[in-house]
């Protein structure tokens, strides 16, 4: 299919590679307001999700590849076009994850959403960097609970 736009980027996050993975593959984590995610059913491949925003349809999306602990892919199909979002969780030494997004627009009339891809080049960067602040909020709760000697469910 071809690619008529993409873009890459890269956060780390102070956080194991295992804990990262389970905190993004778990859509009640995701956090983007005004938006909210839904998943019908399991973080698997050909599982369906949508985000819906106030005011507007909502977006329907496809989990199309995982690899556990490791990456996912997820498609938003349009009209002879799809954005593909493509995500990569790599350890990078003790306790430290590299998490990468890789985000294209693909399809025969991607021309047509090319306004709509665009708005992620200002936004992703932010986006993950407010992704790895919260897995590290979160390990670092985790963390803090199981010294204690309580119990997490992550």
């Amino acid at each position: 299919m071809r690619v008529i736009w993409e873009m890459t980027h890269s956060v780390e996050a102070d956080a194991d590679v295992d804990f990262a993975w389970r905190y993004w593959s778990d859509v009640g984590n995701w956090d983007d307001p005004p938006a909210t995610f839904e998943l019908e059913g399991a973080f698997a491949a050909g599982a369906r999700g949508w985000t819906r925003i106030p005011g507007q349809p909502a977006i329907v999306w496809f989990v199309r590849e995982v690899t556990p602990g490791e990456g996912a892919a997820i498609e938003i199909p349009a009209d002879g076009a799809a954005m593909w979002f493509s995500w990569g969780f790599e350890g990078v030494g003790v306790g430290r994850t590299r998490i990468t997004q890789h985000v294209s627009l693909r399809g025969e009339k991607a021309e047509n959403y090319l306004g709509f891809a665009k708005t992620f080049e200002a936004n992703l960067p932010g986006g993950m960097r407010k992704l790895a602040a919260a897995i590290e909020g979160r390990s670092k709760e985790v963390t803090k609970q199981r010294r204690k000697g309580k119990k997490s469910k992550d």
